[in-house]
Formats: structure tokens, C-alpha cells, sequence
């Protein structure tokens, strides 16, 4: 088997000392099946987490046995890092895992704002252990003993996708698929930063497939200021890799700087793409090959995708796309984020009225998410939840989105209080799920 050792680069760290928990993080959803959670504390110990870390995960109902785990992790600093705390409660991130029999988790470090994140997103400062720690625990705790041993697909931003690609240099046979948002792990010396212990890059990284997800602000268009420094960094991690023909692509968001935007709609068909054709039958089997033959190349900062048989460009500095499918996808969103959608979401269920408030249950749709929820008195509207948009960082969104592409706190829920319901009076109600294309459910 051949090897290739490329050494990481790092800002100075600071002192391996355990540090307190702090009022950020004391705010956070409770965790209450089919949603387990476990916390740790910090350690002083070499080589062990340095902050605290909630491990959070939901369970789809009904699953007998999961076959793998999708993983979204935050990025650094306090806003970030508190933003996971609401990660396992995305409906849209749910409706994915749902789809393949997976659990979804949101990690939470709590990381003070002034602390090198470091600390925890290269996983071999103790995160790693303590995530594949929390695996049997959870397991435990929630009755499926099989996720210690099933595969994952990891999503990360920022400090995340740091954490994620060193996730996948570390153990490449557990690892489905990776989506580096804003951040992949260092691959090129830097004057300016100590170098730490060198990554391996074995034959089996090769076969992960990875897409790099920076935005056009941080050093495509925008080559100053605090993110300029993010796309040269994935330039060399998708150079490296490509010129030996991983299979690693990258998206370079045509409307953002750090922010996550609307990158969600492309990561969850890839994800999809990547989870139905390597995620192994049962649980604890090997995962899958990912096939080649129908791939498509586009060149790194192009806008435009051809079968890789057809391409005539140089491959090293090309994106790898698994698919005629996704590569249109992909063309879409490098364009302006605008994926096409013709298949409306499901529809609402469990609509039940208690005096004048209307509860509800509903899946997102895979592909667009829920933007609202649409609701009818006697086959006229009479509202919406929410009643206005407010998502500052991409397509309207029904549970609100934060900057590392979570829920917002407090949790919104699926209910609606008919204010003009007269008492004594029956009415019949019902619930319409609209999309973040404009589709609506039955």
C-alpha cells in the first residue's frame, strides 16, 4: 500500500488546559427520545478534549437497525459552537438521515470565543476519541448498540470541515462521504504557523469521496480580509488529492463569504447520491465502492461540467462529480444557488385543532427543505408560520437559520393559534407544507 505524508499547518496553540463551560452554552433544546444526548467534561490529560462537548443525536422512528450516521459539526467560536447545540433538530438535515436509515448528530464544543479551536477541530487533540466515545454511548442510551460500528457521512463548516476532511484522513474506511464547508485541513507550510504532527494520505482516502464547499468571498472574488486565506487553502487540499485522482470535487458558492447560505441544497443530494451507493446493507459490513464510470469533470473555479471521458483539461485541477445528475445540480448552484425542484414536499400529518390551536406533524422535502406551513379555516388561509421571512443567510427556511447552517433557538414549532375562531363554532382546518422553491403539498 503507498503512502503520502503531508505535514499540517497551525495557527500557535494555546496551552492543553482544561477550560470551564460558560453561559453560551446553557441554553439548549432538551434532548428527549427519539433525541439522546450525552456531555463531557473537560480533561487535563494529554491527548484528551481540552472543552466540554454535548454529543446530540436523533433516531428515526421506526428504524430496527441503522446503517449509518450523518455527523454536522459547527465551526469555531462561540456563535458557531453554540449553533450545534440545535443541529440534530433540522428537519430538512432529518428528512435525509430518514431517508437511509441513518441517525443524525450535531456536536457542540464548548469552546471559549478567545480559545484556539484547534483544540477540537483537529480531531487528534482528543475530539476524534471523544466522538467515537460518545458513539457507544449513545448507543447504549438510546438502544442501538450499532452505531460504535456504522459508517459516517460528515458535514462540517468552517473549523468543522477542518475537523471532517482530518476525520477522514484518520479513519477513511468509516467514512461515507465529507461536504468541507469553508475549511479543509492544511496541507501547505505556512512561515507564519507552527506545523504539527503530518497527516497520512493513504490509498484508502483516495476512495472517500469529498466536495469542498468555500464561498466566492473568501478568496475567489474577495482575496482580502479575515476569510481571504480559505480558498487558497482548498486549492492546494484539492490540488494534492486530485493529481493522485480522489475523488474530490469543489463548489465554490456564488453568493457568499463565511456563511453557509444556501449550500444545504446541493450537500444534501450529494450526500443522498454518495449514502445510496455506499452505505452497506446491514450493519457493521464494509462500505461500498463508489463507481466511476459515470463521473463527471468540471474545472475548479468553472461553471460548466462534462463526462470525465469527454474532458480534455488537465484532471488534477478539475472537481470530481459523481454523476450526470449531480453535475447539473452542481452547474445550478456555482451559477446562483438556484437548484430546480419540480417535485412538491410531503404533506403536513397528525393536523389536530385543541380549542382555537392547530398542531401538526411534517417531513421536510429532501430536496428544498419546508419554508412554511400554510394554513387553511373552511378552504381560506388564514396564516402562515411563519408569518414573515426571516433568514438573513439564504432561501426562507421555517425553523429560522444560523450562520453554521442550524435552527434558531428557541426551537419554532408546528402550531397555530386561530385568534378570529369563534367559540362553539366547528371549522375545519387544514395544513400546506411550501417548500423553499414555492411548492406546495397537498
Amino acid at each position: 500500500m503507498r503512502f503520502l505524508i503531508i505535514t499540517l499547518s497551525i495557527a500557535a496553540s494555546l496551552p492543553l488546559v482544561a477550560q470551564q463551560p460558560n453561559a453560551p452554552y446553557d441554553v439548549f433544546p432538551e434532548a428527549e427520545p427519539p433525541h439522546y444526548r450525552v456531555r463531557y467534561e473537560a480533561s487535563n490529560t494529554p491527548g484528551e478534549l481540552t472543552f466540554p462537548v454535548k454529543y446530540t443525536v436523533w433516531i428515526p422512528e421506526g428504524v430496527k437497525t441503522l446503517r449509518g450516521l450523518i455527523v454536522h459539526q459547527h465551526g469555531c467560536g462561540e456563535g458557531s459552537c453554540k449553533s450545534g447545540l440545535t443541529g440534530a433538530w433540522d428537519l430538512h438535515w432529518q428528512a435525509l438521515a430518514k431517508k437511509h436509515d441513518c441517525a443524525l448528530m450535531a456536536p457542540s464544543y464548548e469552546q471559549p470565543q478567545a480559545a484556539d479551536c484547534q483544540l477540537w477541530c483537529d480531531p487528534r487533540n482528543g475530539s476524534g476519541k471523544a466522538f467515537q466515545k460518545s458513539l457507544i454511548d449513545l448507543g447504549k442510551q438510546s438502544g442501538h448498540p450499532e452505531l460504535a460500528k456504522i459508517p459516517w457521512a460528515l458535514w462540517g463548516h468552517s473549523g468543522g470541515g477542518h475537523w471532517a476532511g482530518g476525520m477522514v484522513l484518520l479513519h477513511p474506511e468509516k467514512v461515507a462521504a465529507a461536504w468541507l464547508r469553508s475549511g479543509v485541513p492544511l496541507f501547505k507550510e505556512n512561515p507564519d504557523r507552527t506545523a504539527i504532527k503530518p497527516y497520512v494520505i493513504s490509498d484508502a482516502v483516495l476512495k472517500v469521496p469529498m466536495m469542498c464547499n468555500p464561498g466566492t468571498k473568501e478568496g475567489v472574488t474577495v482575496k482580502d480580509g479575515r476569510f481571504s486565506g480559505v480558498w487558497p487553502a482548498n486549492e492546494t487540499f484539492l490540488t494534492t488529492l486530485r493529481a493522485k485522482n480522489a475523488l474530490v470535487g469543489v463548489s465554490i458558492d456564488p453568493l457568499t463569504a463565511h456563511e453557509c447560505g444556501n449550500q444545504r441544497y446541493l450537500a444534501t443530494l450529494w450526500l443522498d447520491a454518495c449514502l445510496t451507493t455506499r452505505l452497506p446493507e446491514r450493519a457493521g459490513g464494509a462500505l461500498k465502492p463508489m463507481p466511476t464510470k459515470n463521473a463527471w469533470l468540471a474545472p475548479f473555479l468553472g461553471k460548466e461540467a462534462t463526462p470525465e471521458k469527454e474532458f480534455s483539461g488537465d484532471k488534477s485541477q478539475a472537481s470530481w462529480l459523481p454523476n450526470e445528475a449531480i453535475a447539473k445540480a452542481w452547474a445550478h448552484y456555482v451559477t446562483d444557488t438556484e437548484i430546480p425542484d419540480t417535485t412538491p414536499p410531503p404533506a403536513p400529518t397528525s393536523v389536530k385543532a385543541d380549542g382555537n390551536q392547530i398542531t401538526w406533524t411534517a417531513d421536510a422535502d429532501l430536496e428544498s427543505g419546508i419554508a412554511r406551513f400554510i394554513i387553511k379555516r373552511d378552504g381560506k388561509k388564514i396564516g402562515a408560520v411563519p408569518e414573515k421571512d426571516t433568514n438573513k443567510f439564504g432561501r426562507p427556511i421555517f425553523q429560522g437559520l444560523q450562520y453554521s447552517d442550524t435552527p434558531v433557538q428557541p426551537l419554532v414549532q408546528m402550531q397555530f393559534t386561530d385568534q378570529t375562531a369563534e367559540a362553539g363554532k366547528k371549522y375545519e382546518y387544514q395544513v400546506i407544507s411550501e417548500n423553499s422553491v414555492g411548492l406546495k403539498s397537498k
